[in-house]
């Protein structure tokens, strides 16, 4: 999670990252940060990602150790789902440092260019940025491909080892 300044107060960002892919699979806007807004960009994220159902996939979420991520309700939403929780250790920022660099380019490249005038203008520009950033953004940890590029090259070779099988 990041926080934005607007001339109307702050709007905090809340981004749930794939680290094999480096994509968004889901975002979260708005001015509040509780837990029940961390869970509403992982529910958007899974959503998108396994519209038939996560349990079952062995998914792991990264996250520090705020108070959101380590609420009772978000804990027992992620048990719910059988979506494990790891943790980083503390005072250990390079323990999540995909996503905390991923979250440095979106301040260097759409927070910090520009006075953002509320939280309605900075949530659809955000939306904007994502799109772009999942389908353009070439990172040379995937080879210089696009997020989108390393996750449909992923289920392809996915797909061929099952065929193969």
């Amino acid at each position: 999670m990041t926080k934005v300044i607007t001339n109307t107060g702050w709007v905090y960002v809340v981004i749930v990252l794939d680290w094999h892919t480096k994509k968004i699979v889901g975002h979260y806007s708005g001015t509040r940060a509780t837990s029940r807004e961390w869970l509403e960009a992982l529910e958007k994220g899974l959503n998108r990602e396994f519209p038939g159902g996560v349990r079952g996939h062995g998914l792991k979420l990264m996250s520090d150790n705020g108070s959101q991520p380590t609420s009772l309700s978000f804990m027992k939403a992620c048990s719910n789902l059988e979506v494990g929780q790891v943790f980083t250790s503390y005072n250990n920022p390079k323990g999540n440092a995909d996503t905390e660099r991923m979250i440095r380019t979106m301040k260097e490249e759409l927070f910090w260019l520009r006075e953002w005038e509320n939280e309605r203008e900075l949530s659809l520009e955000l939306d904007k940025w994502v799109e772009y950033y999942n389908r353009s953004y070439l990172h040379s940890a995937l080879g210089y491909s696009s997020p989108i590029q390393a996750e449909e090259k992923y289920y392809s070779n996915h797909t061929s080892h099952l065929n193969a099988a």
